[in-house]
């Protein structure tokens, strides 16, 4: 599905649109108790819609009402095929409103229309549909423990799952969460991003005229301390998913622990390196796979390639070949499809970026593409040279399009500097020897690693970090659902019973 409109009509649906202005709370839309959220299209800064934030008291009543629909077992005890069936149907239902989901996505996020059409919305639809079509093909097991017994290991939902959304894939990573946490079962409460919350409304209300029963998806719109934060401490929710930044994610394991010990999965920032080794081939195609890895979504990426570490014998060759890739990435209208970066998410964000941008150029670097900011709310494509292994740039993770480019003289070398970070989730190996990308690709101590291409692996294979990337679980692939069930252990004795002796 890669139907690209031209901008005029994109720009006459955003026109049309009739963006979701309240809570979704039991099936209907809900204004919620909390101040009046301004949603601002990051391109023009007009106020899309205005929704009230959801307070601890909006959490209670949504989670009132997802233990009823979950105990009741409308969804949790529903037949796994007939669970399946109404996942399907969300699927066509978002199939046949892509167009509308794109333009929200990207007047919402500052996102290419091109990537929310060709990228967002297609892989959000395989997502759901995947795990889908996993519920009824999952088996229990047995364990082996001899004739005199039977034990039974099977997977039960969790309950009420938590999903607290980043604003960089909205629509794409509540897929990631929804689609497992559904599928298993269980009742769904997802937080969308403040920034970004109009796909998810949208999404869920969909859910509902696919048959999803009332109570099993509500969304609650608001900023991290008014509704993120009695989620995370609520008693009664019994797990939480979080994408987003490593602090914030701190901060739900404290919620955690203050509570009622929920289950948490996290899955945080990244400082991704790209090792091109001497022997690398193709330089123009390696050249290619960097300038996507790093510009991406504006980098607004946790597996974005932001270190570029390069033998110095190919340094030269593969940079220019950089920046000729690099004048590939048109800036402009994010609902002109020919533009390949739109802007940043809002002005914070991009306050953020810059500020790191003009701290990097007061200690003496300048980038030698970029740098700038074409209309002050989106960044150009950023690159900085011969920086070294302590300087923030090589460290902090900024996502924003900026790359920072590391010179080594060994395979050693880089994979020391590749693993000199706090973070580990994911990174790329650029190699003509199989064996030395491999050996490389095994001692990168990162959760997802490619060889001679940049990517995240696919729906069949999990996601998620080592160290402060990650915690607790993994997106996407069958390891998902592992996080959203429980395990249960059911032993039958089956010996026979000791015939009674008489004296």
């Amino acid at each position: 599905m890669t139907d690209v409109l031209s901008q005029e009509d994109y720009t006459a649906i955003a026109a049309s649109l009739t963006p979701p202005s309240a809570a979704f709370i039991n099936g209907s839309f809900r204004k919620g108790r909390g101040d009046a959220m301004p949603i601002t299209n990051p391109a023009t800064g007009e106020v899309i819609t205005s929704i009230h934030q959801c307070t601890a008291e909006d959490v209670d009543d949504a989670v009132m009402e997802a233990r009823k629909a979950f105990d009741e077992g409308s969804w949790s005890r529903l037949h796994p095929s007939e669970r399946k069936d109404v996942l399907i149907r969300l699927c066509k239902l978002i199939t046949r409103n892509r167009h509308e989901l794109a333009v929200m996505e990207a007047i919402d996020s500052g996102k290419p229309i091109r990537d929310c059409a060709e990228i967002d919305i297609p892989e959000t639809i395989t997502t759901i549909k995947w795990h889908a079509e996993a519920i009824d093909k999952i088996y229990d097991q047995t364990a082996p423990v001899g004739d005199d017994a039977m034990a039974m290991i099977v997977r039960e939902p969790i309950g009420i799952v938590g999903c607290v959304l980043p604003w960089n894939f909205p629509m794409l990573m509540m897929a990631w969460k929804i689609g497992p946490a559904l599928a298993a079962g269980n009742a769904v409460i997802v937080k969308p991003a403040e920034q970004t919350p109009l796909t998810a409304l949208r999404i869920a209300e969909l859910a509902m005229e696919a048959g999803l029963p009332r109570g099993i998806l509500q969304i609650l719109p608001g900023d991290g301390p008014t509704t993120g934060e009695p989620m995370g401490l609520h008693p009664d929710i019994d797990m939480v998913s979080f994408t987003g930044s490593t602090e914030t994610g701190r901060r739900f394991l404290r919620y955690a622990a203050d509570s009622n010990l929920k289950k948490v999965t996290l899955e945080c920032g990244g400082k991704n390196p790209a090792i091109v080794l001497d022997d690398a081939e193709d330089l123009d195609h390696i050249a290619g796979h960097i300038v996507n890895g790093a510009f991406w979504n504006m980098g607004q990426n946790c597996s974005a390639t932001s270190r570029l570490i390069v033998h110095k014998d190919i340094k030269a060759d593969l940079m220019a070949r950089i920046m000729d890739h690099v004048k590939e990435w048109r800036h402009g209208n994010p609902l002109d499809p020919v533009n390949r970066m739109g802007v940043l998410v809002d002005q914070d964000h991009f306050k953020k970026v810059t500020s790191m941008i003009d701290a990097a150029k007061k200690r003496g670097h300048q980038p030698i593409t970029g740098g700038d900011s074409p209309d002050g709310a989106g960044v150009a494509p950023t690159i900085f040279d011969n920086i070294k292994t302590d300087d923030p740039l090589a460290r902090d993770e900024i996502f924003g399009p900026v790359l920072s480019v590391i010179e080594v003289g060994s395979a050693e070398e880089a994979i020391e500097i590749a693993n000199d970070t706090n973070y580990g989730l994911a990174g790329s190996v650029f190699s003509s020897n199989i064996r030395s990308a491999l050996r490389l690709a095994r001692q990168m101590r990162a959760g997802t690693v490619t060889v001679n291409n940049y990517g995240e692996g696919d729906i069949t294979t999990p996601f998620g970090g080592y160290r402060e990337s990650g915690f607790g679980g993994r997106d996407n692939s069958l390891a998902a659902h592992d996080q959203y069930t429980e395990i249960k252990t059911i032993w039958v004795d089956l010996s026979d019973p000791k015939p009674e002796t008489l004296d």
